[in-house]
């Protein structure tokens, strides 16, 4: 797929306020600072379309970006490390959980895992609930030019056979660098499939619009 344009539509703090569901939508999410914004520039080609932070915890609302004019890339907050009060903490857990619950237009979640890292216990946590909810779910490994690829390797191999026996044989994952753009080919090929088979039922929800 070539992305031609990709545009900033707006961000959200409930789901109430998102964009109208008539477009695909395509939801990255993972823990704080796992390279969420340097991976959705990569994919868009933008240095900064996704603003970058070495704060985690910085993104706090849902942040839509338009891609080719069709499909959203749907930013959600990161999980693990917001700061603040317990009462701000639940409300982005209940952002996150209404978007994915109910957002009728969601075609796939890619979880983004940092490949340094030994299988985290709220990663899996995370994984767990999607697949509960039957929620369509990809792994995005990010960071993998931090190290090498021989570590990286063994690291996605101990983080698969950590997942639960029903998803570890068929969940999809991608081994990616924002600097090396490792990776940003096959996302996007993914993308590009996925919103094929997304067709009929966006025709459906467009013919069903006011």
């Amino acid at each position: 797929m070539k992305i031609k344009s990709a545009v900033f539509t707006k961000s959200a703090p409930a789901l109430a306020a998102c964009p109208p569901a008539f477009r695909p939508e395509f939801a990255f999410i993972g823990r704080s600072n796992v390279g969420k914004s340097s991976l959705i520039n990569l994919l868009a080609g933008q240095q900064g379309l996704a603003l970058v932070s070495n704060t985690p915890g910085k993104t706090k609302l849902i942040n839509f970006f338009l891609f080719n004019g069709t499909w959203h890339l749907v930013d959600l907050p990161g999980y693990g490390h917001a700061k603040g009060t317990k009462s701000v903490q639940a409300g982005f857990e209940r952002l996150i959980v209404d978007y994915l619950t109910q957002r009728p237009t969601l075609a796939q979640v890619f979880v983004l895992i940092d490949s340094r890292l030994p299988p985290q216990a709220i990663d899996l946590e995370f994984l767990e609930w999607l697949a509960g909810q039957a929620l369509p779910f990809a792994l995005v490994f990010t960071k993998a030019d931090k190290q090498s690829a021989s570590a990286t390797a063994g690291s996605t191999a101990q983080f698969l056979q950590r997942l639960p026996r029903r998803d570890a044989g068929t969940a999809r994952h991608f081994i990616t660098s924002a600097k090396t753009k490792q990776g940003c080919g096959e996302l996007l090929a993914f993308i590009e499939q996925s919103l094929a088979a997304a067709k009929p039922a966006a025709r459906l929800q467009a013919a069903l619009r006011p």
